[in-house]
């Protein structure tokens, strides 16, 4: 895993800077980037709360290249993608004219910002700067409110949290979220830059991977309902079949995403809720 730097010039149009906020979660840190060529640019993410070391490399940034942070843009709720946004505002000189977007959530209020009022995203919605055309893009899964970014200059892709640079992304609702890795794939990205983690070079066959690791999944449950159609399972049941090389104290975490598969499944009227567990409809099949 390469080590990503507090700031890195990508191109001419785009610089990386580190949110500084590493963990289990967030890898190295929160990838923010700041994207055009002219004196008003574009922020997308802003890291976490109460960050001063994000801050102060953000402020020599913008000091360096003479610019101004016109528009924020906030890709989900995520405390790690939109916490910092207060403590960006306080910093920056046109705080007053900044403007903060986000696609709103369907599951909860939206959180308060001290400083600003957030505008709301819509899917299409396009923003124009010196160098640089982004396309919203609504990719809900990880979180009902997850947006994409495409970069139609060189169509480039700011995947945010629907496609990490190292491992596999955590998701609320897998229907939602494999329709929205569809979405990126017909994006057909030349490259993507992720939300943690190191630039994809590869984006292709990084999406199909990422497609065809829970498509294989899906097909090993499937499987065990046809296989056993009277039958009713649990998520802990299904583990026990599928999950024979997992250590045992890592099936709790297996049941969870065996969860999500089954309530996919379910949306997709392939098999049904019984109490606390899970049996065939009698017309569907692998």
């Amino acid at each position: 895993m390469a080590l990503i730097a507090p700031v890195t010039k990508i191109s001419p149009r785009l610089i990386r800077v580190l949110g500084c906020n590493p963990g289990p979660m967030t890898l190295q840190g929160t990838n923010t980037y700041i994207i055009g060529t002219g004196k008003e640019r574009i922020l997308l993410d802003t890291g976490d709360e109460n960050v001063p070391e994000y801050i102060a490399n953000l402020k020599q940034v913008i000091s360096d290249e003479r610019i101004l942070i016109n528009d924020i843009i906030v890709s989900h709720w995520h405390h790690d993608h939109i916490g910092g946004v207060d403590d960006i505002l306080d910093a920056i000189e046109n705080k007053e004219s900044c403007k903060v977007w986000k696609y709103p959530r369907s599951d909860a209020p939206d959180a308060t910002l001290r400083n600003a009022n957030i505008n709301e995203l819509q899917h299409g919605q396009k923003f124009t700067i010196d160098g640089a055309t982004l396309e919203v893009l609504y990719t809900p899964g990880h979180t009902t409110d997850h947006i994409v970014l495409v970069l139609h200059e060189d169509n480039s892709l700011f995947s945010a949290d629907c496609i990490l640079g190292e491992g596999t992304a955590v998701f609320e609702d897998l229907y939602e979220y494999m329709k929205s890795l569809q979405i990126i794939q017909d994006a057909k990205p030349s490259v993507i830059y992720p939300g943690h983690g190191n630039i994809i070079l590869d984006p292709i066959d990084r999406i199909a991977k990422y497609i065809s690791h829970r498509n294989q999944r899906e097909a090993q449950i499937m499987a065990v309902f046809v296989q056993h159609p009277s039958d009713s399972f649990d998520e802990m049941d299904l583990v026990k079949l599928i999950y024979k090389d997992t250590p045992e104290n890592l099936w709790l975490a297996a049941a969870y995403n065996v969860g999500h598969h089954l309530r996919k499944l379910q949306t997709e009227r392939k098999i049904a809720k019984e109490g606390d567990s899970w049996k065939l409809i009698p017309q569907a099949s692998l």
